[in-house]
């Protein structure tokens, strides 16, 4: 239906996330995959969606000028925000157990920024869901960590893994943007861009 509407258009996904491109073959849209290394850093003062609206347009800094008229290009960034601070990739199995730990119990925010680049203009939403783990034991955290190895998730965690289906009671909020891509604000962001 929409990738009706983009025919004139090519979508660029900037992302190795094997979940975010199942999201855009999902929502059936025709897209490329280009990636450029960047070095994800950003400013102590940005604090909760500032970090991942900052990180996703940073990701669109390379491409700028190899951008075609007809070119969208999607750049995203997750962040989770708990304790007044931004959880991103665990270093190692030791941080992957203290940023689940720190999370047992507690309600965290799952934040991801998406921002769509053109050789015209730029446009960035986010979207923040807000995640209730149940009381995690050791055993479960460290079962989890040796088997699902979430080294490439912000948080340490996947929500449809095996820690999610047993630790998280409650979920306010989109879902899917959890897993990584909020969908709902992609597909209404690109209506929106190819209207206007």
């Amino acid at each position: 239906m929409l990738n009706e509407q983009l025919k004139n258009f090519r979508l660029i996904l900037a992302s190795g996330s094997p979940r975010r491109q199942q999201f855009f073959k999902e929502l059936g849209l025709n897209f490329e995959v280009i990636l450029k290394p960047i070095k994800e850093e950003f400013s102590e003062r940005l604090t909760h969606f500032e970090i991942s609206d900052y990180l996703a347009q940073l990701k669109s800094l390379p491409f700028k000028d190899n951008l075609k008229p007809n070119d969208i290009l999607i750049t995203s960034d997750t962040i989770v925000w708990h304790n007044k601070k931004a959880l991103g990739k665990p270093k190692n199995a030791a941080d992957a157990f203290n940023m689940i730990k720190s999370m047992s119990n507690t309600t965290h925010e799952v934040i991801t920024s998406v921002c769509f680049t053109t050789t015209e203009k730029q446009k960035t939403v986010n979207a923040v869901t807000k995640v209730t783990f149940k009381a995690l034991t050791d055993a479960e955290i460290n079962y989890y960590i040796e088997t699902c190895k979430p080294f490439d998730k912000a948080g340490a965690y996947g929500i449809q893994e095996w820690i999610g289906q047993i630790g998280i009671t409650k979920i306010e909020g989109s879902y899917f943007n959890v897993v990584g891509l909020p969908t709902h604000l992609v597909y209404q962001t690109l209506q929106q861009f190819i209207s206007s």
